[in-house]
């Protein structure tokens, strides 16, 4: 299984790497107010995922955070109750009586 991955990688990294030497050549990025950008297509190509990539995990972190407070709380809270029922039957059992059983109708015939 080991091989597999390993060949899987060696295959993306040639196939990034030939991807990378056929666009090479110089592009220009025409900014606001006529500024300018020249760099090869590769690179204009990995600064925009890049960018994308940043922006997505951005987005994506306040809910995950918000996920993750909502985890340990809920933790917190179980670990509290745990707490008080085994509190509970260290006490030993309970005093209470249980509740009467309701009162039992005799059947209704004819309706």
């Amino acid at each position: 299984m080991r091989l597999l991955v390993w060949l899987l990688r060696a295959f993306l990294f040639f196939a990034l790497f030939a991807f990378a030497l056929n666009n090479a050549q110089p592009v220009v990025i025409h900014w606001f107010f006529g500024a300018q950008w020249q760099a090869p297509m590769v690179i204009v190509v990995l600064v925009a995922f890049t960018g994308g990539a940043a922006l997505g995990i951005a987005v994506m972190l306040p809910g995950w955070w918000r996920r993750q407070k909502r985890k340990a709380v809920a933790a917190a809270r179980a670990e509290a109750a745990a707490a008080v029922t085994d509190a509970r039957s260290a006490q030993g059992p309970a005093t209470r009586t249980p509740p009467e059983a309701p009162p039992q109708h005799p059947p209704r015939v004819g309706l």
